[in-house]
Order: C-alpha cells, then sequence, then structure tokens
C-alpha cells in the first residue's frame, strides 16, 4: 500500500489553502491522509444569508472541497480530478461555530470516484451531509507546474 509523504502533505495543502477561492471563505484543508480529508472553516459575517445562519454554498463548498481532497490523496502523480456532481442535504442551521467537514472517499476507480461529506458544528453536531462523484482527468496538473516533493514514499 502506497504512503504519502508528509512533506508532499505540507505542500500541496500549503498550495491549496493558499489559493483564491480558499482565502476568499476562509476554509483550510486541516489533515490530509489516504481517503479521507478535515476542510475547517470559521464562520464570519459574510457567510450569513438573511436569516443570521450560515449560507447554504458556504456547506457546499466544504462538503464538495473534503470529498474531493479525500480522493485526491490517493491518485498517482500524473492525473488530477475534478467534480462531476455534488448532493448535500441541509440537516441543521448553523449561525456560529467552526464548521468542521469529513471527507472519506468511499471508492474511487480509474476514471471515477465517489466520496461522502459530513459536516458539523462546533458542538460536534452533524449539519449536513454529501456525496460526490470526480473524474480521473490524465495529465491535469497544478497551474504554473510548483515542484512538489514525491507524493508517495
Amino acid at each position: 500500500m502506497k504512503k504519502l509523504n508528509p512533506d508532499y502533505v505540507k505542500d500541496v495543502t500549503g498550495l491549496a489553502n493558499q489559493s483564491p477561492y480558499f482565502r476568499h471563505l476562509g476554509m483550510v484543508i486541516a489533515e490530509l491522509g489516504m481517503g479521507e480529508a478535515l476542510v475547517e472553516l470559521q464562520p464570519r459575517d459574510h457567510h450569513l444569508q438573511v436569516y443570521g445562519n450560515v449560507h447554504g454554498g458556504v456547506i457546499a463548498s466544504l462538503a464538495d472541497t473534503a470529498i474531493f481532497w479525500s480522493c485526491f490523496a490517493e491518485l498517482d502523480e500524473s492525473v488530477g480530478i475534478t467534480t462531476v456532481d455534488l448532493k448535500v442535504n441541509y440537516l441543521a442551521p448553523v449561525a456560529e461555530g467552526m464548521l468542521k467537514a469529513r471527507g472519506r472517499r468511499i471508492r474511487l476507480g480509474r476514471t471515477l470516484g465517489l466520496g461522502e461529506a459530513e459536516i458539523f458544528n462546533g458542538d460536534g453536531k452533524l449539519v449536513a451531509h454529501g456525496t460526490s462523484s470526480v473524474i480521473v482527468l490524465p495529465a491535469f496538473g497544478f497551474p504554473g507546474n510548483p515542484k512538489l516533493p514525491p507524493k508517495f514514499l
């Protein structure tokens, strides 16, 4: 079984966490492992909709991101992925407190993958659940071809 290189994990999560959309939302990949990822976001005023709760689009972004990265970790370095679809069930409103999205790879084949995410509020209550399919794309690398350590040890 392949083992992720901790130096690669540090560099690739740093790259993702500094991307414009991550910075815009204020979300970060807090953990990345084989078949799993943890994405966190501390809601601010700009995340709230008119009723004072975190907008569903923010929750969907957390689910999508956690699932994406949980599948990404196992991929060969020569390929990439992108989301095909996303389904989110909203289970409870969230007004404040750290949000944590725990992504889990369910299955990853040569061309398609499936994952799920559970999103918890600051009290550990499940507030949303999502599923997503991803497609594996050959030669789909990071823009600018950043120099990264080997992905696997």
